[in-house]
C-alpha cells in the first residue's frame, strides 16, 4: 500500500480496554497488553508503507526479537489507553521500535522492542527491501534500563510442556510471540498475577517453532526474577525475565 495521507513519524492510537482482555480481577492481561502494543506498531508500520502486506511482495515480514515491558501499573476493564509509537533506529535488517502506554497524561506503561526483517520462503533474515527514509528516527527511549541478556544457562526445573497447536500460529506460519508468554505466565504462581506484582518483563526470541512441535517450559526463581526458558529439542528458543515487587 502507498503511504497513507494522515501518515506521521510518530503515532497516537487510542484502545479501550475489553472484558476479553482482562483478568478475573479486572485488570488487563499481560499477554494482552503485548498485544495492543504490537497491534500499534502494525497499524503504524501500515500508515507508513512497511506492513505484511507490503512486505510480502518481497517475501519478507517483520519479527519480534526482543521486547521489554515497564509497568507503573495496569489499566482495568473499560478505561480507555493511548498508545504513542516511533521508531528509534532502523538499518538493514533491525529496528528498535519504541511504544509507551497512558490513560491521560499518565504514563504508566513503557516499552521497547527489537525488530528483525525475515525471508518467510528461506526463514532467515535479510535487509529490507522497501524504503523507510520517510519515516523519522526519534532519540527518545521508552523504557528506563535498556534490553538486557537474560541468563538461562544454570540447571532450571521443568513446569510444563505443550504442544504447538493451529490456535497458536500467526500469518507468518509459526507460534505467535505473545504465546510463549502466555505458556510461561501459565505456570506462574496465581497471586503474582492476581496482585499485579510484575513491575517489568524482558523476552527475547531466538528460535521460530511451529505446528506440532513439542516444547518444554523451565523455570528458575531467585529473590529479584523469575527466568522462563522454552526448550524445543533440548535447545532453547525463548527466554523471559520477570521482575517481581
Amino acid at each position: 500500500m502507498p503511504i497513507a495521507p494522515n501518515f506521521t513519524s510518530r503515532l497516537e492510537q487510542d484502545w479501550e480496554i475489553t472484558f476479553l482482555q482482562c483478568y478475573p480481577n479486572g485488570y488487563l492481561k499481560y499477554t494482552d497488553l503485548c498485544n495492543i502494543l504490537q497491534l500499534t506498531a502494525a497499524l503504524h508500520a501500515e500508515l507508513g508503507g512497511i506492513s505484511f502486506s507490503d512486505m510480502q511482495v518481497n517475501h519478507q515480514a517483520w519479527v519480534l526479537s526482543r521486547m521489554r515491558v515497564e509497568i507503573s501499573r495496569l489499566p482495568k476493564w473499560k478505561e480507555v489507553v493511548t498508545v504513542k509509537t516511533w521508531i528509534n533506529s532502523l538499518e538493514n535488517s533491525r529496528s528498535i521500535r519504541c511504544m509507551e502506554m497512558y490513560i491521560g497524561d499518565e504514563k504508566i506503561i513503557g516499552c521497547e522492542t527489537f525488530w528483525a526483517v525475515f525471508n518467510t520462503q528461506t526463514r532467515r533474515p535479510e535487509n529490507l527491501a522497501l524504503p523507510h527514509e520517510h519515516f523519522e528516527k526519534f532519540a527518545d527511549r521508552a523504557t528506563l534500563h535498556p534490553f538486557s541478556k537474560i541468563d538461562f544457562q544454570h540447571e532450571m526445573q521443568i513446569v510444563g510442556t505443550h504442544q504447538v497447536k493451529l490456535s497458536d500460529l500467526d500469518i507468518v506460519n509459526h507460534a505467535n510471540s505473545v504465546k510463549y508468554l502466555e505458556w510461561c505466565l501459565d505456570c506462574l504462581d496465581l497471586a503474582i498475577i492476581h496482585n499485579q506484582k510484575i513491575d517489568s518483563f524482558e523476552m527475547n526470541y531466538l528460535k521460530e517453532v511451529s505446528l506440532n512441535d513439542t516444547v518444554e517450559i523451565k523455570q528458575k526463581t531467585s529473590e529479584e526474577n523469575t527466568i522462563f526458558a522454552i526448550e524445543r529439542e533440548e535447545k532453547t528458543c525463548f527466554a523471559l525475565q520477570l521482575h517481581c515487587s
